[in-house]
């Protein structure tokens, strides 16, 4: 008997991959912005299961974007096994980007060799500038607390695709500002003048000063900035 063997269809795309997708870059860019964070957290700010939060989970590890945490918890210790927490890699942060590094590095390479690194740093300072100038209304509204307006900055933050959130440090008068992910950050990492004009802007916007503790151009899971909110002053304003 004669049989014809037809060759293996690809299977039709269902109509929820796209959906799967798409919640899966959400939870990649809470890892981002929430990281180390636990499953229970993940599921909680996404109102998913733990079971599919694990699902997306196992698929953002497969494929190189999460890692599992390897420091200790931010929180009080617990009895029995810890919940393992999660944090972007350098390739979950290449996803999340979609800005021309390799372009923009160039120019500034050229910059700094035709017109020297005090144009670099000018560069950096106006781009800082520029930041501060849109974030001036919007701080404003958020009144004199250092805590609301570290708030408020996060938000702004947010908005311009940097992920950053704020979180309160135990047994200190001060908060942390983390951003976990910066659309500059490959070219940060060869100019850190970047870097450092931001900072500067941070400490004007919230009018204290601050101190960068990490970042992800040099290699930090998340870029951390320590805000004290008490006894600190800058340009003559107290807090």
């Amino acid at each position: 008997m004669n049989m014809t063997v037809r060759p293996l269809d690809r299977p039709t795309p269902g109509p929820n991959e796209a959906a799967e997708a798409t919640t899966r870059q959400r939870v990649l860019q809470l890892v981002a912005s929430a990281g180390p964070v636990a499953v229970a957290q993940l599921a909680g700010s996404l109102h998913l299961t733990a079971a599919g939060i694990r699902r997306h989970l196992g698929v953002l590890e497969s494929d190189g974007q999460i890692a599992v945490h390897e420091g200790t918890g931010l929180g009080p210790a617990r009895r029995g096994r810890p919940a393992r927490r999660y944090v972007v890699t350098a390739h979950g942060q290449a996803a999340l980007s979609n800005t021309y590094s390799e372009l923009a590095a160039q120019a500034l390479r050229y910059l700094a060799e035709a017109a020297g690194p005090h144009a670099l740093e000018g560069f950096a300072l106006t781009r800082a500038g520029t930041l501060e100038a849109r974030y001036a209304a919007g701080m404003d509204a958020a009144g004199a607390d250092v805590g609301g307006r570290a708030d408020a900055l996060a938000r702004l933050l947010a908005t311009d695709g940097y992920a950053a959130s704020t979180r309160t440090v135990p047994g200190m008068a001060a908060v942390q500002l983390c951003q976990g992910h910066c659309p500059v950050q490959q070219i940060a990492a060869e100019f850190p003048q970047l870097c450092e004009a931001e900072t500067q802007a941070f400490s004007r916007l919230l009018g204290v000063h601050v101190q960068r503790l990490s970042t992800l151009a040099s290699g930090g899971h998340v870029c951390t900035t320590n805000i004290p909110t008490t006894g600190s002053t800058v340009e003559g304003r107290t807090t």
